[in-house]
Parts: C-alpha cells; sequence; structure tokens
C-alpha cells in the first residue's frame, strides 16, 4: 500500500512555473513591443536588439565560467535584460553604447552582487542610467520614424520640458499618435498599444500582478493632472503624462521585476505609488523630462524598507511580536 502521506519541508504547495518559463513568458509578451519598434524606426533597431542580447547573455556566461559556477543563460533573464536595456535606448544609439550597457548591466548589477534573485537593482534600468551618466549625447538624440513622416524626431516630454510646444496640437500629434507609437522616443517605449497587450497578458497568466502598475501609471497621471496645472503648458494633462515616455513599458515590465519589487500586495502598492510620485517629480520639476527610469531605481534600495514594515503577522505570533 503507497503511503500518501509525505512529511518534507515548506514548500508545500508548489507550481509548475520555473525560472526558465517565466523569463520566456515575458520575452514573448515584450516581443510585440519590439517588432513595432523595428517598423517605425528601420531596421537598424534590430541590430540595436541583437547586439544588447548578445553581449548580455555573453556576459553572464562568461562571468559564470570564470567563477566554475553552472552557466544558466538557458533560463531566459540575460536576454530579457538585454532585451529590456535595448528597449531603453534611442533607435539610432550606436551598437558599441549598447554593447556597454549590456555588460554593465550584467558584470556590474547583477553578477557582482551574486546573480539572479540578488540584485539590488533592475539591471536594464541600472545599464540605462549608467549610459546617461556616461553619454547622455548618445542616450537624448531620438530619431525620426521612418514609418510616419509627420513626426518630429525630439520625444514629446523633450518638446514640453523645453517649451517648444504648449499641446499636442503645436507637436503635430493626437491622443492616438502616442498610443499605437506615431512619436519619437526610445525603441521599445512608443507603443502603448502593444505594450498594453503584453501586459493584460501576463496579468492573465499570473506572472505578474496589478498592484505596482495600476499605482504607478495611476499615480503619476493623477499627480500630473493635479500640480502639472500650475507649472503651466500642457503639463496638467495626466493622459499625455501616462502616454508618453517610458512609463507604460517601465510599470509592466521593470517595476514588477520579482526581485527588486516587494513581495506583499500592500507593499507593491507602496512600490507603485512611490515610482509615480518620483517619476512625477522629476518630469515636472526636474532637470530631466523623463523621470521612470531613476524612479524605480531608487524604490527599488527601498524595497527592503517596505517589506520590512508591511510584512504579514505570523500565524500564532503576536502582532507587535
Amino acid at each position: 500500500m503507497n503511503n500518501k502521506f509525505i512529511v518534507s519541508s515548506s514548500p508545500h504547495i508548489q507550481k509548475s512555473e520555473s525560472v526558465a518559463k517565466i523569463m520566456g513568458t515575458v520575452n514573448a509578451a515584450l516581443l510585440p513591443a519590439g517588432i513595432i519598434g523595428v517598423y517605425i524606426f528601420g531596421m537598424s533597431s534590430l541590430w540595436l536588439i541583437l547586439v544588447s542580447i548578445a553581449v548580455a547573455v555573453a556576459t553572464e556566461a562568461l562571468i559564470q565560467k570564470g567563477r566554475h559556477q553552472k552557466i544558466t543563460i538557458s533560463d531566459g533573464s540575460a536576454f530579457m535584460t538585454g532585451l529590456l536595456l535595448a528597449y531603453n535606448l534611442p533607435p539610432r544609439c550606436p551598437l558599441w553604447v549598447a554593447a556597454i550597457g549590456s555588460f554593465f548591466a550584467i558584470a556590474i548589477a547583477k553578477q557582482a552582487f551574486g546573480g539572479l534573485g540578488r540584485n539590488i537593482f533592475n539591471p536594464a534600468l541600472a545599464g540605462r542610467a549608467f549610459l546617461l551618466a556616461a553619454w547622455p549625447q548618445h542616450l537624448t538624440a531620438f530619431s525620426r520614424p521612418f514609418a510616419y513622416d509627420s513626426v518630429t524626431s525630439a520625444t514629446p516630454l523633450h518638446l514640453l520640458k523645453e517649451g517648444k510646444a504648449r499641446d499636442l496640437a503645436d507637436m503635430g500629434l493626437g491622443y492616438w499618435d502616442l498610443f499605437v507609437g506615431n512619436r519619437g522616443g526610445s525603441l521599445g517605449e512608443v507603443c502603448i498599444l502593444a505594450l498594453v497587450l503584453g501586459g493584460l497578458y501576463l496579468l492573465w497568466r499570473g506572472i505578474i500582478r496589478w498592484q505596482i502598475p495600476v499605482s504607478f501609471i495611476a499615480t503619476v497621471g493623477v499627480m500630473t493632472w493635479v500640480f502639472g496645472s500650475k507649472e503651466g503648458f500642457f503639463r496638467g494633462d495626466g493622459l499625455f503624462h501616462v502616454l508618453s515616455g517610458g512609463l507604460v513599458l517601465g510599470a509592466i515590465y521593470m517595476a514588477t521585476d520579482y526581485v527588486t519589487s516587494p513581495i506583499t500586495k500592500k507593499g507593491q502598492i507602496i512600490f507603485g505609488v512611490g515610482c509615480g510620485a518620483l517619476t512625477t517629480v522629476i518630469r515636472l520639476w526636474g532637470g530631466y523630462p523623463e523621470g521612470v527610469c531613476y524612479s524605480i531605481l531608487i524604490m527599488n534600495s527601498m524595497v527592503p524598507l517596505i517589506d520590512r514594515f508591511v510584512k504579514k503577522r505570523r500565524y500564532g505570533v503576536a502582532q507587535n511580536a
């Protein structure tokens, strides 16, 4: 007679999901935005994606081999880091810049901390922040989309920050243009439609939760509407700020990173609100038109404190214990 009672250590409830399956699902959800980005900006964008991914994967494999560790590039995490970094770069960014950014993201922001699951900051965003500090001229030189003739090369947020446009009409754009990618911007951030569809797929699969993306995006929309109107021009349009820049890309695909985001649902809402508030402050009153990258990195550093103060009460233990 088979014994149906098995004594073992936790966890007692397990799922069939693995790191490779989760990363593969996220990478698949990201691909439509990349395909549309290549269509809008031209085939040179594809080379940017390929170089960024190749350097990220090769860097991880070489470091793990040098440390005599198991090579885990098949789990898809390095692939996703390279893909996300490319999505955060201007379409005409030099390939050597993308290569250095990928190397930094894997070697410094990930492997230097011990590898997957031990890094404090999102590697792709850390790589972008490094490149922006080192070569700002390459990270702020945006290209004119090939697929549309009426769009200026500058991003809507840049035009707003520099006072060159008061509204979408001055930019020659409409809300639909922002939604489908008819604008200047980083390679993978311009098509909100593709990003949202991929995000809904991840929600349906249970890969991500709604708490961080919704609280992040809603905070930016509300705060820019409330405080932006006092700054004049078009800054008080919450919908414009939601559809512009890398907000949707960051909120759905980078702020939700398992390793660098809070564990509890309450903590995730706090994290999302914090990201949204910092993004709004940078956009409205900072010297940089975008704020998603730095807001997520700053909140990454706050995750241990958030998890500490919103941790659930253990069963059988008093609340103040």
